[in-house]
């Protein structure tokens, strides 16, 4: 069972560069997809075209995004056949066969998502106190650049974040050791004075270990894991314990 870790005292002056997940970490991406699925399940009628149960088809989409996601991740699809996949598989578990309603649900979707602001407890209050204390504060995302600006720009994130490293603008995606390498490159950061905090053990908290850099893991969902970060926490507030 994974325990929380408290950090020696010692190391409290350690860091100087906190590079941050977004989605799942600090932007709630599970309640913002719900609230843009919601909103396109009654904009586009979907109960009428025989989805007929909003709850069910969120749960799956949920699920065939996050597959497609690992795909996406291991070089097996591209961009634009996980943003329309994800809608067509989540229709298709309905007996509903339709391209052109899965695309237009993709380009809405897009276009809706990186307007929500539904953000996990205490994250402005936590990059305010990290913004005080004097960290450089960085983010390294898988998601797309485009989106994830304008995530940043409506939930009101943008100033924290000196350099925001994405996967399109690095040519790699988490776990790689490569968008690491990339994101140190561009900060002039060195691995002993930085540390990734993040939600997933298999792409924040692993691709940091591979890297050689520490790691906070942000466990939100109270999961068990073989693995051992340098940190664990259940919430953002107690990374002040840490820094």
């Amino acid at each position: 069972m994974n325990k929380k870790i408290n950090p020696p005292l010692g190391d409290r002056g350690k860091y100087s560069h906190l590079f941050f997940d977004l989605d799942h970490t600090l932007w709630d991406f599970e309640a913002n997809a719900r609230a843009t699925l919601e909103e396109l399940y009654h904009l586009l009628e979907l109960e009428k075209r025989g989805v007929s149960n909003f709850d069910i088809f969120h749960k799956n989409y949920l699920v065939h995004n996050e597959k497609l996601w690992e795909r996406y991740r291991n070089g097996f699809i591209k961009q634009d056949e996980l943003r329309i996949k994800r809608m067509s598989l989540a229709l298709l578990d309905f007996k509903i066969a339709d391209d052109a309603l899965a695309k237009e649900m993709s380009v809405r979707f897009l276009d809706l998502l990186p307007t929500r602001t539904i953000l996990f407890p205490y994250t402005k209050e936590i990059l305010c106190y990290l913004t005080d204390k004097k960290y450089q504060l960085h983010l390294i995302t898988n998601g797309f650049e485009k989106t994830q600006h304008s995530k940043l720009k409506y939930s009101g994130l943008n100033a924290f974040f000196k350099e925001i490293i994405t996967s399109e603008g690095s040519n790699s995606l988490k776990p790689d050791k490569e968008i690491f390498d990339f994101a140190l490159q561009k900060t002039h950061a060195s691995k002993n004075e930085s540390i990734m905090i993040g939600d997933s053990i298999e792409v924040d908290i692993q691709g940091a270990i591979n890297a050689g850099i520490d790691q906070v893991f942000v466990n939100h969902h109270n999961i068990t894991t073989d693995v051992k970060p340098t940190y664990t926490v259940a919430s953002l507030k107690e990374l002040e314990k840490i820094f």
